[in-house]
């Protein structure tokens, strides 16, 4: 049933965006050099690796200039790109990864291969089901750049205190799983993208 809504919902929300989306990726390329989508590794389900899409928020050489993770005012991401972030907009095209089956509306969020490994053991259960868009953990962390952004080495607060907590989320969120608590968790993202895009205008 979960994949069947997967499907659908997907679908409808392609079809429905696909202005938005559309104006989006005209920003992008008018804004700075680049692909318009950004692609990474991420691990699902069983462990399989697939490449996540989002749009792109940074520099095209921004690999090379910094770590897998932002922080704060991180220089490499471009002027549209802060407000696509702010907005949760660059995480639009996760849609398709949903409509592929890499990727469900709510579940653990994916990693990157690096992460995933040094923690493997806890991803052996995680990793049961397929990774999401939404949980538990990005609800918590919705302001997570920020909150790296003070820390005086961002990506070992990271490694040290957040992922382990988003671990322990997953879990949870493996333990309690319904469509009743989905339905629950979508609600609650509703809400904080609305209240932050309010936040935004204002």
């Amino acid at each position: 049933m979960k994949r069947i809504l997967d499907i659908v919902v997907s679908l409808i929300g392609l079809i429905f965006l696909l202005p938005l989306l559309v104006l989006v990726a005209i920003l992008i390329k008018l804004d700075s050099p680049g692909p318009v989508f950004f692609r990474q590794e991420r691990v699902g389900r069983g462990f399989r690796p697939f490449l996540i899409y989002k749009f792109r928020t940074m520099a095209e050489d921004s690999p090379a200039r910094g770590p897998s993770i932002t922080f704060g005012r991180d220089p490499r991401i471009t002027r549209v790109g802060w407000f696509l972030r702010k907005s949760k907009i660059d995480e639009l095209p996760q849609l398709f990864n949903v409509f592929k089956g890499d990727m469900t509306f709510v579940g653990p969020r994916p990693e990157v291969p690096r992460y995933v490994e040094l923690f493997k053991h806890d991803y052996e259960e995680i990793l049961t089901i397929r990774p999401g868009i939404t949980d538990l953990a990005s609800l918590k962390y919705r302001n997570e750049a920020a909150l790296l952004g003070n820390a005086d080495n961002p990506e070992q607060e990271y490694l040290t205190r957040v992922l382990p907590d988003k671990i322990s989320l997953g879990k949870e969120y493996i333990k309690r799983s319904s469509i009743t608590f989905d339905l629950k968790l979508i609600s609650k993202t509703l809400l904080n993208l609305v209240h932050t895009d309010s936040e935004a205008r204002s």
